[in-house]
C-alpha cells in the first residue's frame, strides 16, 4: 500500500478576499446633512431674513424708490449666483422699513450699496440706516415676493407707546406684528400678484405698524449701521486653542 507525498486536493474554491471584508458604512457630515436640506426645498444657498429701518427724505417718491431695488437686485443676481430678493419695503413719511429675504451675500451686496452711496453723498433717499435684526439659516421664507407699499395713515404721536416700554418690549412687539403682517401677505396674496394696495390701513389696520415704532428702533444706540456690521463680517476671526496656552503665563524679570 502506497502513499501519494503530495495532500489530497479540495475541492472547494477559497472564498474571494473582498467577501471578507467588512461592509463599508456610508457616514456622512453635518454639512452634507445641510447641503441635502437645501436640495430638498429648491435653495441654492442658505437664507438669511434681515430688517432693516432708516430715514428717508422728504416727499420720496414710491416709483423712484421701487425701480433703484429692482435694478440693484437685477445687477446682484446678473454677475453673482444667488437667491431671490423677497421681502416688504413699507415707506412711511419720514421712515422706512425694509424686510428682506437672500442669500448672505445678496444681503451683504445691499449693504455695501447703501455705504457706496454714503459715501457719495449726494440725494440718496435712505440716510442712517440702522440692522435691527439680522436671522441666519432661516428655514423658509415668509415672503414670496418682494412688495413696496406706502404707508398714508396719519402720523399720531400722543399715544405713543414707546414712552412707557422698554426696548425688548418695543423688540418683541415689532417682531410680532412684522410676522403677523407677513402671514396676512402669504394667506391673502397669490404667487405673481401685483401686490397690496396702498390703503393697507383698511383691511388690516391692526397688522400695521405704527411709525412711532419705526422712530424708536432709528434712534436707539443699540442697533449697529450697515458699516459697523460689514466691518464685523470681513473682520478674520482669531481663536485660541487650549493647546496654545502656556501656564504659568510668560513673564519678564
Amino acid at each position: 500500500m502506497s502513499f501519494s507525498g503530495h495532500p489530497p486536493k479540495s475541492s472547494k474554491r477559497p472564498f474571494p478576499m473582498e467577501n471578507i471584508m467588512p461592509p463599508q458604512v456610508l457616514r456622512n457630515n453635518y454639512l452634507h446633512f445641510l447641503e441635502e436640506k437645501q436640495k430638498l426645498q429648491l435653495k441654492k444657498f442658505l437664507l438669511d431674513r434681515m430688517f432693516l429701518v432708516a430715514k428717508t427724505k422728504d416727499n420720496v417718491e414710491k416709483k423712484d424708490v421701487t425701480e433703484y431695488y429692482e435694478q440693484l437686485f437685477q445687477s446682484i443676481a446678473k454677475p453673482y449666483a444667488s437667491e431671490a430678493v423677497t421681502g416688504l419695503l413699507l415707506i412711511y413719511r419720514t421712515f422706512i422699513l425694509h424686510i428682506l429675504e437672500s442669500s448672505s451675500g445678496t444681503l451683504y451686496r445691499i449693504l455695501s450699496d447703501y455705504i457706496n452711496h454714503k459715501k457719495k453723498g449726494g440725494n440718496y433717499f435712505i440716510q442712517g440706516m440702522k440692522i435691527i435684526v439680522m436671522s441666519h439659516n432661516i428655514p423658509t421664507r415668509i415672503f414670496m415676493q418682494w412688495h413696496v407699499i406706502v404707508i398714508k395713515v396719519p402720523v399720531m404721536y400722543l399715544d405713543d407707546v414707546t414712552q412707557s416700554q422698554s426696548l425688548r418690549e418695543v423688540i418683541t412687539e415689532f417682531l410680532t406684528q412684522t410676522h403677523k403682517l407677513a402671514l396676512y401677505f402669504f394667506k391673502t396674496l397669490k404667487v405673481g400678484a401685483k401686490g397690496p394696495s396702498e390703503n393697507l390701513h383698511q383691511p388690516a389696520p391692526e397688522l400695521l405698524l405704527p411709525e412711532q415704532i419705526i422712530k424708536y428702533l432709528y434712534e436707539s444706540e443699540e442697533f449697529i449701521d450697515p458699516e459697523t456690521f460689514i466691518n464685523m463680517y470681513n473682520r478674520p476671526i482669531h481663536i485660541t486653542f487650549d493647546t496654545e496656552v502656556v501656564w504659568p503665563a510668560p513673564s519678564r524679570f
